[in-house]
């Protein structure tokens, strides 16, 4: 499979979960976490579909489109090892969602990368909170879901917080 038809696997994922996710919470307000802002096409999904939500976004720097830039306070740039554990002691179990696409290019990196988002993200995120990932976590305080839209196998994952 070409690298452009994966990015395009990728991106039908990430809509068609998310989509789903949002119906999740009806009229419900909260707060949601991006973590891997990139250039901001998920957050600005989220937004649009969150409206009077409070959506925080990480990354390790600022590459969105200027019309995708969470407003002063809700981007947090840096380390994740630093930033999501520092937002979890201070927001602890508060997320109702997490959309993670963290994932990175090598495969060392990203092993690493993976088994570190597993124990970080389940500080963050509220009991029933859903959890979305480019990557296969594993916590256990993190409950597979089979994806509840039609999606490539081991495309994304969806987890609920236990």
């Amino acid at each position: 499979m070409s690298r452009l038809d994966s990015f395009i696997r990728r991106l039908e994922a990430q809509r068609a979960l998310i989509n789903w996710a949002v119906t999740a919470f009806g009229e419900n307000s909260g707060l949601a976490l991006e973590v891997g802002l990139g250039n901001g096409r998920t957050y600005d999904h989220l937004r649009e579909k969150l409206p009077g939500w409070r959506i925080v976004a990480f990354d390790r720097a600022n590459n969105a489109n200027p019309r995708s830039v969470p407003p002063p306070g809700d981007l947090i740039l840096g380390e994740f090892a630093d930033n999501l554990p520092a937002f979890a002691r201070s927001h602890p179990g508060a997320a109702k969602l997490i959309h993670a696409d963290a994932g990175l290019g090598d495969p060392e990196a990203n092993a690493r990368q993976v088994a570190n988002l597993s124990n970080w993200l389940p500080p963050l995120a509220a009991s029933g909170a859903i959890i979305l990932s480019d990557q296969k976590l594993d916590h256990e305080a993190l409950q597979p879901r089979v994806p509840p839209v039609e999606i490539p196998a081991n495309r994304y994952f969806v987890y609920v917080r236990a």
